[in-house]
């Protein structure tokens, strides 16, 4: 376990992305699966208003926690602003979304409420001040954003700081082996502000699954498409290394991959969705699985542009 950020919470080195449920994973199968990650010791689960179909996920996981009685076990990480049924981030919509949220969750309190994307519509104050409400108000322990730039993130601590409110602690950006552009602006301010990363997108869509390896096979997957954008040189060079690495500890490349992203500066825990407990295996051997220096550089450096 670490503590994210500077909050009081406890986390598991995994965080696990609940969008599936509801969609991709029906009810029992996803109760199967929460199952599997908590009996392994898993304990952070990321949801948002808007997976499985507005709201599924959020009510799958209520039944689950309602089931098995875990509320004080797990964290549980949900957002508001994105999506047709409750866009935006204004005081009305954040308001109504999270008592939303709370009967489905079935539960008291939202341990990490994020903005799921920034609302340049909505002045930062308002939405700030409505956060900070739902903070008094116990409804919320701690605020985080998603889908920020480093200018708007920047603005919205600075708001935070000097009227007072409750402040973002962490942050969910895309970013991952392949993905490096949250390295360049917002990690810095990340580190300066003492907040967190949980990635999203932590193995690129699939891409660093190892799975999806040529363009002119490339499977019935739907999600092969979108992976195999990364098959380029550098691809084929991240792929080649982590191959080796894997091999070295004997685990698959899904593991090393998260392994590498769990280690970055200001990472707490990347996020990874299982449709299956099968599927978990690989994502939880990332948790415990250390990479040596030599191995960092040499991911590190087959994933740099050149």
């Amino acid at each position: 376990m670490t503590k994210l950020g500077t909050t009081e919470l406890d986390i598991f080195g995994l965080d696990l992305g609940c969008n599936v449920f509801g969609y991709t994973a029906d009810e029992p199968t996803s109760f199967a699966v929460l199952d599997a990650y908590t009996g392994a010791g898993g304990n952070f689960l990321d949801t948002a208003n808007t997976y499985g179909g507005g709201g599924g996920s959020e009510t799958i996981i209520g039944k689950w926690l309602a089931a098995r009685g875990r509320r004080d076990d797990v964290v549980i990480a949900t957002k508001v602003g994105m999506g047709d049924q409750r866009p935006g981030l204004s005081a009305a919509n954040i308001a109504r979304s999270v008592e939303e949220s709370l009967r489905r969750l079935q539960t008291d309190h939202i341990d990490l409420y994020y903005a799921h994307k920034d609302d340049p519509g909505t002045p930062q104050e308002e939405t700030l001040a409505a956060f900070d409400g739902l903070v008094r108000a116990g409804k919320v322990r701690h605020i985080a954003a998603s889908n920020f730039t480093a200018d708007r993130l920047a603005s919205a601590l600075s708001i935070s700081d000097r009227q007072g409110l409750a402040r973002y602690v962490a942050l969910q950006p895309h970013y991952n082996l392949v993905e490096r552009d949250y390295e360049k602006e917002l990690a810095p301010l990340v580190a300066r502000e003492n907040l967190t990363t949980l990635p999203y997108f932590g193995l690129a869509k699939g891409f660093l699954t190892g799975k999806y390896r040529s363009k002119d096979q490339p499977g019935d997957s739907p999600r092969a498409p979108r992976a195999l954008e990364y098959l380029d040189a550098r691809g084929e060079r991240v792929l080649a290394v982590l191959d080796e690495v894997a091999a070295a500890h004997g685990v698959s490349v899904t593991s090393v991959s998260l392994a590498w992203l769990r280690v970055q500066p200001t990472v707490a825990a990347p996020i990874a969705s299982a449709r299956t407990p099968e599927q978990l295996t690989d994502l939880l051997a990332s948790v415990s699985l250390e990479l040596t220096g030599d191995e960092l550089a040499a991911l590190g450096g087959a994933s740099t542009v050149q």
